[in-house]
């Protein structure tokens, strides 16, 4: 009996609990469905109303990219606020857009900013602004429009697509630019698209203000890249450009958008990755008709990390200007006789530790032209320039060296001891030792008995041609590899070219001439003036291998910095660098040391070919010219690239200084900028230094 009135009491619990469980759920059934009726019968009017006129739209708040510095901290390429206006596509009619178009370009006009206008047609009188009939085709093609048709015809075809109803063609012509980027570039209510860049200060009040009279229109506050220093450094900083599409398809994935800047060369390009920073979220709410009604910050954008370069400000700008108004005194002839010179490159060098101090390419280019996407006539001027002055020749040109080569041929020749410091050879003018090639000395009379030493002194192609036959091709080519000649130094810049070098490939048959025109730095040996300042790096501290770097720091915004061992990775990914594997050279300091004397007469004893030069410098300086021809030696037309390159203090060697000018005629001529850069870095006043005016300097077709 007891068992049976416990199951009854269980089964009433149940039944209880399950009744109220049911009666909780029709509760709250019936909760939901009166504020369903609330929300669709008794306020469903209000609420469809505020949904139909309110849109939210994401825009995107671009981070500022880091700077890049001297090593000091001196600013060469920062970040600074720029007003642009955008505009999101609207519920107003095209009548209404098309007036507000018109509008918006007369208030930029009035207050001193320009709309963004890539439309190729000019009114009063029509006409294209392609000159290359071709494009122009190519354009009306690409728009859909009969490539026949005249600008006029063109003109009024585009009038007729954007339904403008304007009769003033210059008016028409205002809306119609506008309306043009806008369809190139694409819009909709949530993506906006920028018609205005750099606006000022007036504009961009004005704009703020009477927002509610230009529907859809938004004022942004972005970064954008200044040049406190001008066009110093523009080859080893390199220029920023909208991203472009195919660039674009490898980075959306990164975070990048149509919109974003890209760098393109120089650091710009290579440290892309620690610039860019880290774009943010700004919540826009606006009407249906345009009109902006809350704006709010959802995510705060990050400044990319700040680079330090291993440049000296002051002598970077020291050191172009005396590049330049070298290649200008030649070409305006200023010294002995006049040449055209193109252009040319120095580089300046810590020899122990191979920073580059300063690195120059001329001419030079100004990026501050690519801020805000660069106008045809610059671009065409720039790129299509047979002195092509976006190229950093630096790094992304090769020479033959000439005579600046022959360091490495005593050297070679000392160390596998085909010649020693005291070994003499007997200059007789022309070199008969192959019967079927017989080249000169560049002093046809020849210089008589010389040794090693003296032989750079005076630069003697009879003693390396000697040198070079008696090395041998295979040992002359491993010493070049080892002064890092023909290989990229690995800098951190982008297009470094690896250049070439004489030497016996596999199975190949050699002719022995040619080592002979080797050995005096011609024929196959092109080399970069980078690579010539490693060389002349590791000749001044001892034969000690220098890896080039432009790099000393790369700083986060929170202060903290990106370890070194990090950076040096990605950029030995990016750029394809590889490390050399250690050759086991190690050069006889004794046989560097008769080399290097013959560096030091060049430039102090009498009879050297940069003498003239460096006769009252308060320095002593170890030095070499070079004249190497480049062409066939019957060509009239032949290039002459005129060398120089230097060390000092002699005695314990801080900078190698490193400078070649195309078509420069003989290597002397370049000593003078050399000295003058080397006056800056000791800090000497270089219009203090006097030169012998009236001596006549050794100049010579291979010196």
């Amino acid at each position: 009996m007891k068992l049976n009135k416990t199951k009854k009491t269980t089964k009433t619990n149940y039944n209880f609990r399950y009744n109220i469980s049911i009666t909780g759920v029709y509760l709250i059934g019936i909760i939901l469905l009166i504020q369903l009726f609330n929300l669709q019968i008794i306020h469903g009017a209000e609420y469809r109303e505020t949904s139909n006129t309110r849109l939210t739209r994401e825009s995107t708040l671009k981070a500022a990219r880091g700077s890049i510095t001297d090593r000091s901290g001196i600013e060469i390429v920062g970040t600074t606020t720029n007003f642009s206006l955008e505009i999101y596509k609207s519920k107003i009619d095209n009548n209404t857009l098309n007036n507000t178009l018109l509008k918006i370009a007369s208030v930029l006009e009035q207050t001193g900013s320009k709309y963004i206008d890539d439309l190729p047609i000019t009114v009063n009188p029509f006409g294209f602004t392609y000159e290359d009939e071709q494009r122009q085709k190519k354009w009306k093609t690409s728009n859909k429009l009969n490539e026949n048709l005249s600008a006029e015809e063109t003109f009024y075809k585009l009038k007729e697509k954007y339904k403008i109803e304007n009769d003033n063609i210059e008016e028409t012509r205002k809306i119609m630019a506008i309306r043009y980027h806008i369809a190139v570039e694409g819009y909709s209510a949530t993506k906006s698209v920028i018609i205005a860049n750099n606006i000022s200060q007036e504009s961009f009040n004005i704009f703020n203000e009477q927002k509610d009279s230009f529907p859809g229109i938004n004022t942004i506050t972005q970064p954008v890249r200044y040049y406190p220093k001008g066009t110093l450094a523009s080859h080893v900083i390199g220029y920023t450009q909208k991203i472009g599409q195919e660039q674009y398809k490898t980075e959306k994935d990164n975070g990048y958008t149509l919109n974003d800047f890209y760098g393109q060369s120089g650091i710009e390009r290579s440290a892309e990755k620690y610039l860019k920073g880290t774009d943010g979220i700004k919540q826009i709410d606006m009407a249906v008709d345009g009109t902006v009604t809350a704006e709010y910050i959802q995510k705060e954008a990050v400044q990319g990390s700040n680079i330090v370069l291993t440049l000296d400000a002051n002598l970077q700008r020291v050191t172009e200007e005396a590049l330049k108004n070298n290649v200008e005194k030649i070409k305006n002839g200023g010294f002995s006789d006049t040449s055209n010179a193109t252009g040319g490159a120095m580089v300046v060098m810590d020899v122990k530790t191979g920073e580059i101090l300063a690195m120059a390419s001329y001419p030079d280019y100004d990026p501050s032209k690519f801020t805000f996407g660069i106008d045809p006539e610059t671009w065409k001027v720039y790129n299509d320039s047979t002195y092509k002055p976006l190229r950093n020749r630096a790094t992304g040109e090769i020479y033959q060296p000439g005579s600046i080569f022959k360091m490495v041929t005593a050297v070679t020749g000392l160390e596998i001891g085909a010649i020693t410091k005291t070994t003499k050879i007997h200059d007789v003018g022309r070199y008969t030792y192959y019967k079927d090639y017989q080249p000169s000395c560049w002093n046809h009379s020849g210089h008589g008995w010389l040794n090693v030493t003296s032989a750079i002194k005076v630069s003697c192609n009879y003693f390396f041609y000697e040198t070079g036959r008696l090395s041998g091709i295979d040992n002359l080519a491993r010493y070049t590899k080892h002064f890092g000649l023909g290989r990229k130094t690995g800098i951190e810049l982008p297009g470094e070219e690896k250049g070439m070098l004489n030497e016996r490939k596999e199975g190949e048959t050699w002719n022995p001439g040619n080592t002979i025109q080797a050995a005096i730095g011609q024929m196959n040996n092109l080399f970069t003036p980078i690579q010539m300042a490693k060389y002349t790096s590791m000749l001044a501290n001892g034969g000690n291998v220098v890896k080039p770097t432009i790099i000393k720091q790369i700083k986060n915004v929170d202060g903290t910095e990106v370890p070194k061992e990090e950076y040096e990775k990605y950029f030995n990914e990016k750029l394809g660098i590889t490390e050399d594997e250690d050759d086991g050279i190690k050069i006889n300091p004794e046989n560097l040391k008769v080399v290097l004397e013959g560096m030091r007469s060049v430039t102090s004893d009498r009879g050297g070919t940069a003498q003239a030069y460096f006769r009252n410098f308060n320095i002593e300086v170890g030095g070499k010219t070079g004249s190497a021809q480049a062409g066939r030696e019957d060509d009239p037309n032949a290039k002459v690239h005129a060398w120089f390159i230097g060390f000092a203090p002699f005695d314990n060697p801080e900078i190698a200084v490193v400078i070649v000018v195309e078509n420069g005629g003989h290597g002397a001529y370049t000593a003078e900028a050399a000295r003058d850069v080397m006056a800056q870095y000791f800090g000497m006043n270089a219009n203090q230094i006097t030169e012998d005016v009236t001596a006549i300097p050794y100049i010579m077709m291979q010196n």
